[in-house]
Parts: structure tokens; C-alpha cells; sequence
């Protein structure tokens, strides 16, 4: 299998499932409401912020990939858009999973020797390493993802959401 193969194929196993952790994105989502989404629990990030804030870096790499800017700032990568109904939740999760796929079409189309050269700027390294490290990334904030997650469906019947409660 060819590098970009295996890379885009890493990508499609994070967010669609076929990994040997048996965990992605898409399951992970799976029955999630747009109120669960939302709910704070505790001082940790929602789901909803959660993905978004994975699904971040994703059109900055693209841009590179095409030769164009980043066009990204860390300080924006919560900033969730408005999730005050299931529509705009079920938006939110479909966008999410067509930018996982639109990416790994991508790194399919790459030269081989792209990965090693620069990514945009020497201070962010080369391509596999961005590539990668968007990788590892989901699968950091989707391990939040699935203990929240866990807590907000433990806590049907009590509220654990609020430690202040």
C-alpha cells in the first residue's frame, strides 16, 4: 500500500470506523442529541465544541494541499458555531464527516514525495507530520468525546452535568 493510500486510509478509519481501536467518530456520534452535544459537563469542553475543534485543522491542511494559505488561527479552533437545535447539530455532523472524506480524497491524489516537503511555513513541519498529527489529534479529542459521552448517559436519572448542584 502507498503512503497516501495508507494515510487517507487512516483518516477514513478515524472517522468512519474499520481501526483497530474499534472507536471513530461517526459511532461515537451516534445517537448523540444535539442537547447532549451542548451540555457542559463539569469544566470540560461539549461534544459539539469537541468536534468542531477536530474538524478545525482540516480545512487549513486542505488549503496547503491546494497551495494556498492556512487561513486558520488557534484562537478560533472552539469557536462552535450555534448548535440550538437538532438541525443545526445534525449540520454540524454531516459538515464534519464530509471534510474527514474531502481530506483523505486528497492525501489519495499526493505525490508521495509532497509529504516530505514543507508544510506552508518550516515552523509547522512537513506534510506527514501535519497529516499525522491531525490524525493523532481526533483520536485525543475523540477519547473526550466518548467519556463525556459516557457521563452524560450515566447521568439520565441525576444530575452530574454540575458538580455544583
Amino acid at each position: 500500500m502507498t503512503l497516501q493510500k495508507q494515510m487517507a486510509q487512516q483518516i477514513r478509519e478515524a472517522y468512519f470506523g474499520g481501526n483497530w481501536t474499534a472507536v471513530n467518530v461517526k459511532d461515537a456520534l451516534s445517537g448523540v442529541t444535539w442537547k447532549q452535544a451542548r451540555t457542559k459537563v463539569f469544566d470540560l469542553n461539549t461534544i459539539a465544541a469537541l468536534v468542531f475543534h477536530i474538524n478545525y485543522y482540516i480545512s487549513p491542511a486542505l488549503n496547503v494541499l491546494h497551495g494556498k494559505p492556512p487561513a486558520s488561527s488557534d484562537s478560533l479552533s472552539f469557536a462552535v458555531p450555534s448548535t440550538e437545535s437538532e438541525s443545526d447539530w445534525q449540520n454540524l455532523f454531516a459538515k464534519v464527516m464530509e471534510d474527514a472524506e474531502s481530506f483523505a480524497a486528497e492525501i489519495e491524489k499526493l505525490d508521495e514525495t509532497k509529504f516530505f516537503e514543507t508544510f506552508w511555513d518550516e515552523k509547522y513541519g512537513n506534510v506527514f507530520k501535519n497529516i499525522d498529527g491531525i490524525i493523532e489529534h481526533t483520536y485525543y479529542h475523540l477519547g473526550q468525546i466518548v467519556l463525556i459521552k459516557k457521563i452524560l448517559t450515566a447521568s439520565n436519572s441525576t444530575d452530574q452535568t454540575n458538580p455544583d448542584s
